[in-house]
């Protein structure tokens, strides 16, 4: 209620002195002896237009209507005036609403009506002292270059402001578009991994049954603790799309170097042995977006060797630090192996992403044969960290 009243008291007081103006303009017209009634027409269908609330606008009320019918009218009126060859009067009231009318059009009115109704306002506008002025070209000439002046900084302000609304608009729907793209790398990143888990240790538990069953319980256990991490990142994305308050961002499903470990450790299963080794030289502090890119590799290489190396034993992680640059690097051994369904192996959309992600950084993203090779696969990226 206090933030509108300053709003409400100052619509008040352009709409007494709208009223005014056109008392003012009809008494002058009486005054004068012209004939009153085109003045009220112009003035009532002005005020219309500008007064109106817009909340109650019925839908066939259009801006292009609101705005292009009283500029009609007055020039309905000039033009009679014209030629009948009888003087009528202009006022101060009729400028100010074919004005405001004209920044209306321009900065409200859908294209090509925009244009259409601020060259009807413009021209209204430039009409009214033709008819006072019949006779006296030195005198028209005058009020109509002011009167040329008033429309030129009208419309180019409404024009201004329309073009930074459409920025707005633009830069609105490129950060929706942005940041579904982030909510679907979560998804992708985080509850795709952890899903995937639960697939391949159901697979490995279905096989224990009967010849391991006294190590069934480890494998039970990790599909506990992928269930719940899945159900946990499924709820913070979520959350972020529920949410659009200014601390949604830090509620997204993260990762750092230290997370990297509890990745590494969760992979684990009887048949893989993951093995990380992290360099002595690799620091704690490194950027956070740099150490969340880094988690996010190790992440989608982990969730590759699920879906396409199922039979791989050995896997390492590797982090390297030179001074300037963070090496992160997931080797297996696999020969592309698995017994995952068609629908479970994915899109192919992950490295694409992940390098986007990391090129974004201004880093290096490779995947392949390791060198020297003759089977496995290595997910290796470097990251600049601006540090010597």
């Amino acid at each position: 209620m206090r933030s509108d009243s300053p709003r409400s008291c100052a619509r008040a007081f352009v709409v007494t002195l709208l009223v005014m103006a056109g008392i003012f303009d009809v008494f002058s017209a009486s005054e004068s002896g012209y004939a009153i009634w085109p003045h009220a027409v112009v003035l009532v269908l002005g005020f219309a237009a500008l007064l109106w609330p817009a909340r109650r606008l019925p839908d066939w009320l259009t801006p292009q209507l609101r705005t292009g019918a009283p500029a009609v009218a007055s020039l309905l009126f000039t033009a009679g005036s014209l030629l009948l060859g009888s003087q009528a009067s202009f006022g101060p009231a009729e400028t100010v609403v074919l004005l405001s009318l004209l920044f209306v059009a321009v900065r409200h009115c859908p294209q090509p009506w925009a244009v259409v109704c601020g060259v009807l306002n413009g021209a209204a506008l430039l009409g009214t002292p033709a008819r006072f002025y019949q006779d006296d070209m030195s005198s028209l000439m005058a009020f109509m270059m002011v009167a040329l002046v008033l429309i030129g900084l009208v419309a180019g302000l409404a024009a201004f402001l329309r073009s930074q609304d459409y920025r707005r608009a633009v830069a609105v729907v490129e950060t929706r578009r942005a940041e579904r793209v982030a909510i679907a790398a979560d998804l992708h990143d985080f509850v795709a991994h952890h899903v995937t888990g639960i697939l391949v240790q159901t697979q490995m538990a279905r096989m224990m049954a009967t010849t391991q069953p006294e190590n069934l319980d480890t494998v039970l256990a990790g599909i506990e603790r992928a269930a719940t991490e899945a159900l946990a990142s499924m709820r913070r994305t979520v959350g972020v799309l529920r949410d659009t308050g200014p601390d949604a961002a830090d509620r997204r499903p993260v990762g750092d170097l230290a997370g990297i470990a509890e990745l590494t450790h969760g992979f684990a299963s009887p048949v893989q042995h993951v093995t990380l080794d992290r360099g002595p030289t690799v620091p704690d502090d490194l950027p956070h977006e740099v150490q969340a890119a880094a988690f996010r590799v190790v992440q989608e290489a982990l969730t590759n060797v699920r879906r396409h190396a199922a039979d791989a034993g050995e896997i390492t992680v590797r982090l390297r630090h030179d001074g300037r640059r963070l090496e992160v690097g997931v080797t297996d051994d696999g020969r592309g192996g698995t017994q995952l369904p068609a629908a479970a192996h994915g899109g192919g959309f992950g490295l694409v992403g992940l390098t986007e992600r990391v090129t974004a950084l201004g880093g290096d993203l490779r995947a392949g044969p390791p060198a020297g090779q003759t089977q496995g696969w290595e997910v290796r990226a470097l990251f600049p960290t601006g540090r010597t």
